[in-house]
């Protein structure tokens, strides 16, 4: 196995992942029961030395629901009978995964309203308002 190359200046050791081969679920008969084409690819990012920390903070909680019992992230792969064709998309779906992870999110930055926003905001509240109190039956005094 290759090192795991994000996009240009990030890549992954492959020393850093590690892999394992296990029986599918699922329907195949008996080439089911004897074949191990399921890929299970786990990698520990929080020892990572290709990873800063900030990207790691937020790889932590975009994986959240991919974390095995050791803190590491766990991709299972099962989409074809060939297990070098299920690595292979473990691994791509790791590196995108990584990939969302180096996007740092824009700072949001607080607005408000325009003047004539906030006045057209009145006036509509206003003619709500007129039109409910029209609604109420009058008594008259006669």
């Amino acid at each position: 196995m290759e090192d795991l190359v994000v996009r240009a200046g990030v890549v992954v050791p492959e020393r850093e992942l590690v892999w394992a081969a296990v029986r599918s679920s699922g329907p195949g008969g008996q080439n089911v029961n004897k074949v191990s084409s399921k890929v299970e690819l786990r990698f520990d990012f929080e020892a990572s030395e290709s990873l800063t920390a900030s990207v790691k903070a937020r790889l932590r909680a975009l994986a959240a629901h991919r974390l095995d019992a050791e803190g590491r992230i766990l991709i299972v792969s099962q989409v074809t009978r060939n297990q070098p064709k299920n690595l292979e998309d473990a691994r791509q779906r790791l590196s995108e995964l990584i990939a969302r992870a180096l996007v740092v999110p824009k700072a949001r930055r607080p607005t408000k309203p325009s003047r004539a926003a906030k006045r057209a905001r009145l006036q509509d509240k206003r003619a709500v308002s007129a039109k409910k109190q029209n609604r109420t039956r009058r008594v008259s005094d006669d």
